[in-house]
Protein backbone atom coordinates (compact mmCIF):
# COMPACT_ATOMS: atom_id res chain seq x y z
CA UNK A 1 0.00 0.00 0.00
CA UNK A 2 1.40 3.32 -0.93
CA UNK A 3 2.62 5.56 1.46
CA UNK A 4 0.34 8.57 0.55
CA UNK A 5 -2.81 7.25 1.60
CA UNK A 6 -4.75 7.82 5.11
CA UNK A 7 -5.04 4.79 6.96
CA UNK A 8 -8.42 4.15 9.18
CA UNK A 9 -8.29 1.40 11.77
CA UNK A 10 -11.71 0.60 13.31
CA UNK A 11 -11.23 -1.88 16.79
CA UNK A 12 -14.36 -2.86 18.68
CA UNK A 13 -16.98 -5.38 19.08
CA UNK A 14 -18.74 -6.54 15.90
CA UNK A 15 -21.55 -4.61 15.11
CA UNK A 16 -24.08 -5.01 12.16
CA UNK A 17 -23.80 -2.11 9.74
CA UNK A 18 -20.98 -1.07 11.44
CA UNK A 19 -18.67 -1.00 7.47
CA UNK A 20 -21.47 0.52 5.48
CA UNK A 21 -21.68 3.42 8.41
CA UNK A 22 -17.74 4.12 8.49
CA UNK A 23 -17.61 3.89 4.21
CA UNK A 24 -21.00 5.77 3.75
CA UNK A 25 -19.23 9.08 6.65
CA UNK A 26 -16.22 8.81 4.03
CA UNK A 27 -18.41 8.87 0.62
CA UNK A 28 -20.11 11.55 1.62
CA UNK A 29 -16.87 13.56 2.27
CA UNK A 30 -15.66 13.05 -1.26
CA UNK A 31 -13.08 10.57 -0.16
CA UNK A 32 -11.80 7.20 -2.39
CA UNK A 33 -11.22 4.38 -0.67
CA UNK A 34 -8.22 2.42 -2.28
CA UNK A 35 -8.29 -1.05 -0.04
CA UNK A 36 -10.41 -2.40 2.85
CA UNK A 37 -9.66 -5.41 4.95
CA UNK A 38 -11.45 -7.16 7.70
CA UNK A 39 -11.17 -9.90 10.48
CA UNK A 40 -12.81 -11.10 13.66
CA UNK A 41 -10.50 -12.98 16.37
CA UNK A 42 -11.53 -13.67 19.96
CA UNK A 43 -14.56 -11.75 19.59
CA UNK A 44 -12.59 -8.47 18.42
CA UNK A 45 -13.86 -6.74 14.92
CA UNK A 46 -11.09 -5.29 13.17
CA UNK A 47 -11.19 -3.00 9.80
CA UNK A 48 -8.63 -1.36 8.06
CA UNK A 49 -9.17 1.40 5.47
CA UNK A 50 -6.70 2.61 3.06
CA UNK A 51 -8.32 6.06 1.29
CA UNK A 52 -6.94 8.45 -1.10
CA UNK A 53 -8.04 12.15 0.85
CA UNK A 54 -6.63 14.37 -1.47
CA UNK A 55 -9.60 16.18 -2.62
CA UNK A 56 -11.78 15.50 0.00
CA UNK A 57 -14.14 18.27 1.07
CA UNK A 58 -13.45 18.97 4.70
CA UNK A 59 -10.62 19.38 6.71
CA UNK A 60 -8.11 16.60 8.48
CA UNK A 61 -9.03 17.75 11.91
CA UNK A 62 -13.12 17.69 10.79
CA UNK A 63 -12.65 13.97 9.41
CA UNK A 64 -10.60 12.80 12.48
CA UNK A 65 -13.08 14.51 14.54
CA UNK A 66 -16.66 12.89 12.91
CA UNK A 67 -14.94 9.19 12.80
CA UNK A 68 -14.36 9.81 16.64
CA UNK A 69 -17.82 10.94 17.38
CA UNK A 70 -18.86 7.96 14.82
CA UNK A 71 -16.67 5.50 17.12
CA UNK A 72 -18.23 6.75 20.15
CA UNK A 73 -21.47 6.15 19.07
CA UNK A 74 -21.10 2.65 17.93
CA UNK A 75 -18.76 1.99 20.98
CA UNK A 76 -15.31 1.33 18.81
CA UNK A 77 -12.22 2.64 18.65
CA UNK A 78 -11.13 4.49 15.70
CA UNK A 79 -7.91 6.06 14.36
CA UNK A 80 -6.91 7.99 11.56
CA UNK A 81 -3.21 8.45 10.24
CA UNK A 82 -2.39 10.86 7.67
CA UNK A 83 0.10 10.89 5.11
CA UNK A 84 1.84 13.62 7.02
CA UNK A 85 1.11 13.67 10.49
CA UNK A 86 4.21 14.30 11.18
CA UNK A 87 7.78 13.75 9.30
CA UNK A 88 9.80 11.71 12.11
CA UNK A 89 7.84 8.61 12.69
CA UNK A 90 8.03 7.21 16.33
CA UNK A 91 8.49 4.12 17.71
CA UNK A 92 7.92 2.27 20.63
CA UNK A 93 9.81 -0.74 21.99
CA UNK A 94 8.68 -3.61 23.28
CA UNK A 95 11.42 -5.68 25.37
CA UNK A 96 11.73 -8.47 28.53
CA UNK A 97 15.14 -9.14 29.32
CA UNK A 98 17.35 -9.45 26.45
CA UNK A 99 19.45 -6.53 25.22
CA UNK A 100 21.00 -7.33 22.10
CA UNK A 101 17.98 -6.26 19.95
CA UNK A 102 17.26 -2.78 21.62
CA UNK A 103 21.12 -2.15 22.09
CA UNK A 104 21.21 -2.11 17.98
CA UNK A 105 18.27 0.06 17.19
CA UNK A 106 19.80 2.07 20.04
CA UNK A 107 22.80 2.63 18.37
CA UNK A 108 21.38 3.28 15.20
CA UNK A 109 19.11 5.80 16.11
CA UNK A 110 22.13 7.62 18.33
CA UNK A 111 23.69 7.63 15.07
CA UNK A 112 21.07 9.26 13.36
CA UNK A 113 20.93 6.24 11.26
CA UNK A 114 17.28 5.07 12.15
CA UNK A 115 15.25 7.64 10.45
CA UNK A 116 13.02 8.02 12.85
CA UNK A 117 12.71 8.34 17.02
CA UNK A 118 12.15 6.08 19.83
CA UNK A 119 9.89 7.06 22.01
CA UNK A 120 9.56 4.89 24.33
CA UNK A 121 10.68 1.20 25.96
CA UNK A 122 7.95 -0.83 27.13
CA UNK A 123 8.99 -3.86 28.49
CA UNK A 124 7.32 -6.35 31.59
CA UNK A 125 10.48 -6.57 33.57
CA UNK A 126 12.74 -3.70 34.49
CA UNK A 127 16.20 -5.40 33.60
CA UNK A 128 16.41 -2.90 30.78
CA UNK A 129 15.81 -0.25 32.41
CA UNK A 130 19.75 1.26 32.68
CA UNK A 131 19.81 0.59 29.48
CA UNK A 132 16.98 3.23 28.39
CA UNK A 133 18.50 5.62 30.94
CA UNK A 134 21.84 5.73 29.32
CA UNK A 135 19.97 6.70 25.72
CA UNK A 136 17.41 8.76 27.50
CA UNK A 137 14.51 7.37 26.16
CA UNK A 138 11.23 6.78 29.01
CA UNK A 139 11.20 3.45 30.18
CA UNK A 140 7.93 1.90 31.65
CA UNK A 141 7.46 -1.55 33.32
CA UNK A 142 3.77 -3.17 32.45
CA UNK A 143 4.60 -6.56 34.50
CA UNK A 144 3.68 -8.04 37.21
CA UNK A 145 6.15 -9.98 39.75
CA UNK A 146 5.73 -13.03 37.00
CA UNK A 147 6.35 -10.46 34.10
CA UNK A 148 2.56 -10.86 33.07
CA UNK A 149 1.80 -7.69 31.16
CA UNK A 150 -0.89 -5.44 31.50
CA UNK A 151 -2.17 -4.62 27.84
CA UNK A 152 -4.34 -2.06 28.62
CA UNK A 153 -1.34 0.13 30.39
CA UNK A 154 0.70 -1.16 27.17
CA UNK A 155 -2.49 0.62 25.07
CA UNK A 156 -2.25 3.73 26.76
CA UNK A 157 1.31 4.02 26.66
CA UNK A 158 1.39 3.43 22.53
CA UNK A 159 -1.19 6.28 22.47
CA UNK A 160 0.23 8.72 24.81
CA UNK A 161 3.59 8.36 22.90
CA UNK A 162 1.89 8.29 19.38
CA UNK A 163 3.73 5.34 18.16
CA UNK A 164 3.45 5.19 14.55
CA UNK A 165 5.25 2.05 14.72
CA UNK A 166 6.06 -1.09 17.34
CA UNK A 167 9.12 -2.85 17.34
CA UNK A 168 9.46 -6.44 19.55
CA UNK A 169 13.02 -6.81 20.42
CA UNK A 170 12.80 -10.06 22.14
CA UNK A 171 9.60 -9.52 23.76
CA UNK A 172 8.61 -12.66 25.13
CA UNK A 173 4.85 -12.72 25.54
CA UNK A 174 2.12 -12.92 22.41
CA UNK A 175 0.12 -9.71 21.82
CA UNK A 176 -3.61 -9.96 21.71
CA UNK A 177 -5.52 -9.27 19.18
CA UNK A 178 -6.74 -6.15 20.77
CA UNK A 179 -3.53 -4.55 20.37
CA UNK A 180 -2.09 -6.51 16.94
CA UNK A 181 -5.71 -5.15 14.95
CA UNK A 182 -5.17 -1.93 15.90
CA UNK A 183 -1.62 -1.76 14.72
CA UNK A 184 -1.86 -3.62 11.69
CA UNK A 185 1.67 -4.20 9.56
CA UNK A 186 2.64 -1.92 12.02
CA UNK A 187 4.39 -4.84 14.63
CA UNK A 188 7.46 -5.62 14.12
CA UNK A 189 9.26 -9.41 15.63
CA UNK A 190 12.27 -10.96 15.70
CA UNK A 191 12.24 -15.13 15.83
CA UNK A 192 15.21 -16.85 16.35
CA UNK A 193 14.23 -19.18 13.59
CA UNK A 194 14.06 -19.71 9.91
CA UNK A 195 10.26 -19.32 9.63
CA UNK A 196 7.84 -21.58 9.19
CA UNK A 197 10.50 -23.49 10.83
CA UNK A 198 10.49 -23.94 14.60
CA UNK A 199 7.99 -21.35 16.02
CA UNK A 200 7.02 -20.82 18.99
CA UNK A 201 8.87 -21.30 22.15
CA UNK A 202 12.75 -21.97 22.21
CA UNK A 203 13.38 -21.91 18.95
CA UNK A 204 17.24 -22.56 19.18
CA UNK A 205 16.25 -25.72 21.32
CA UNK A 206 13.91 -26.81 18.75
CA UNK A 207 16.60 -26.67 15.92
CA UNK A 208 19.25 -28.26 17.62
CA UNK A 209 16.72 -31.32 18.33
CA UNK A 210 15.93 -31.87 14.86
CA UNK A 211 19.73 -31.97 14.25
CA UNK A 212 19.27 -29.19 11.51
CA UNK A 213 23.13 -27.95 9.86
CA UNK A 214 21.99 -24.21 8.86
CA UNK A 215 19.88 -22.18 11.50
CA UNK A 216 19.24 -18.32 11.05
CA UNK A 217 16.57 -15.52 12.44
CA UNK A 218 13.47 -14.03 11.08
CA UNK A 219 11.84 -10.48 10.96
CA UNK A 220 8.49 -10.59 10.40
CA UNK A 221 5.40 -8.41 10.53
CA UNK A 222 2.83 -9.63 13.63
CA UNK A 223 -0.29 -10.76 12.97
CA UNK A 224 -2.96 -12.54 15.39
CA UNK A 225 -1.24 -15.79 14.14
CA UNK A 226 2.00 -16.90 16.02
CA UNK A 227 5.27 -16.33 13.97
CA UNK A 228 3.27 -16.46 10.79
CA UNK A 229 2.98 -12.96 9.86
CA UNK A 230 4.71 -12.05 6.36
CA UNK A 231 8.37 -12.16 6.77
CA UNK A 232 10.43 -9.32 6.06
CA UNK A 233 14.63 -10.15 6.65
CA UNK A 234 15.90 -13.55 7.50
CA UNK A 235 19.67 -14.09 8.53
CA UNK A 236 21.21 -17.74 8.49
CA UNK A 237 24.18 -19.44 10.29
CA UNK A 238 25.92 -22.95 10.03
CA UNK A 239 25.40 -25.09 13.20
CA UNK A 240 28.58 -27.02 14.50
CA UNK A 241 27.95 -31.02 15.50
CA UNK A 242 29.05 -29.79 19.28
CA UNK A 243 26.41 -27.07 19.31
CA UNK A 244 24.47 -26.04 22.44
CA UNK A 245 22.30 -23.41 23.28
CA UNK A 246 25.22 -21.17 23.93
CA UNK A 247 26.57 -21.27 20.30
CA UNK A 248 23.70 -21.08 18.97
CA UNK A 249 22.61 -17.56 20.74
CA UNK A 250 26.34 -16.49 20.60
CA UNK A 251 25.98 -16.66 16.79
CA UNK A 252 22.16 -15.97 16.23
CA UNK A 253 21.82 -13.04 18.53
CA UNK A 254 24.01 -10.80 16.38
CA UNK A 255 22.02 -11.83 12.99
CA UNK A 256 18.76 -11.32 15.15
CA UNK A 257 19.88 -7.66 15.71
CA UNK A 258 20.94 -7.22 12.33
CA UNK A 259 17.83 -8.59 10.55
CA UNK A 260 15.65 -6.66 12.78
CA UNK A 261 17.17 -3.45 12.23
CA UNK A 262 17.04 -4.00 8.56
CA UNK A 263 13.15 -4.74 8.73
CA UNK A 264 12.93 -1.42 10.23
CA UNK A 265 14.22 0.46 7.88
CA UNK A 266 12.62 -1.49 5.36
CA UNK A 267 9.11 -0.17 6.87
CA UNK A 268 10.14 3.28 7.66
CA UNK A 269 11.87 4.37 4.01
CA UNK A 270 8.56 2.46 3.40
CA UNK A 271 9.94 -0.22 0.79
CA UNK A 272 8.37 -2.92 1.51
CA UNK A 273 4.83 -3.67 1.35
CA UNK A 274 2.69 -6.88 2.27
CA UNK A 275 0.20 -8.22 -0.40
CA UNK A 276 -1.70 -11.42 0.55
CA UNK A 277 0.41 -12.24 3.18
CA UNK A 278 3.76 -11.78 1.26
CA UNK A 279 6.71 -8.86 1.82
CA UNK A 280 8.34 -7.04 -1.26
CA UNK A 281 10.60 -4.37 -1.94
CA UNK A 282 8.39 -1.39 -3.72
CA UNK A 283 11.94 -0.94 -5.69
CA UNK A 284 14.45 -3.48 -5.72
CA UNK A 285 17.78 -1.81 -4.14
CA UNK A 286 21.29 -3.53 -3.74
CA UNK A 287 21.22 -1.91 0.07
CA UNK A 288 19.00 -4.06 1.29
CA UNK A 289 20.05 -7.69 2.33
CA UNK A 290 16.54 -9.85 2.74
CA UNK A 291 18.32 -13.16 3.07
CA UNK A 292 21.88 -14.60 2.20
CA UNK A 293 24.85 -11.81 2.11
CA UNK A 294 26.19 -11.50 -1.48
CA UNK A 295 29.50 -13.33 -0.31
CA UNK A 296 27.16 -16.49 0.46
CA UNK A 297 25.24 -16.05 -3.06
CA UNK A 298 28.10 -15.86 -4.86
CA UNK A 299 29.56 -19.35 -3.45
CA UNK A 300 26.28 -20.92 -4.38
CA UNK A 301 26.71 -23.21 -7.50
CA UNK A 302 24.91 -21.75 -10.59
CA UNK A 303 25.10 -25.09 -12.10
CA UNK A 304 23.94 -27.38 -13.23
CA UNK A 305 20.29 -26.44 -13.66
CA UNK A 306 17.40 -28.68 -15.26
CA UNK A 307 17.11 -29.39 -19.02
CA UNK A 308 20.84 -27.06 -19.59
CA UNK A 309 23.38 -29.86 -19.57
CA UNK A 310 25.10 -30.10 -22.64
CA UNK A 311 23.98 -34.17 -23.14
CA UNK A 312 20.47 -33.54 -22.50
CA UNK A 313 20.21 -30.27 -25.07
CA UNK A 314 22.50 -31.84 -27.55
CA UNK A 315 20.31 -35.19 -27.62
CA UNK A 316 17.41 -32.62 -28.15
CA UNK A 317 18.83 -30.65 -30.66
CA UNK A 318 20.00 -33.75 -32.54
CA UNK A 319 16.37 -35.24 -32.49
CA UNK A 320 17.45 -38.24 -30.42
Amino acid sequence: MTTDLTEITVVGGDKTGLIARVTSLLFERGINIEDLDQAVRDDIFRMTLHADTSEMVCKEKTLRDDLQDLGDELGVDVQVRFPADRETQQIAVLATKESHCLERLFQAWASGDLGADISVVIANHDDLEPLAEKYDVPFHDVGDEKGTPDEGEILELLSEYDADLIVLARYMRILSPDVVFRFEDRIINIHPSLLPAFPGAKAYRQALEEGVRIAGVTAHYVTTDLDQGPIITQRAFDVPDDADIATMKERGQPLEADALLEAVRLHLNGDVSVHRGRTKLREQSERYQLGLSREARDANPDRPVDGLGEIVAGSAENGD
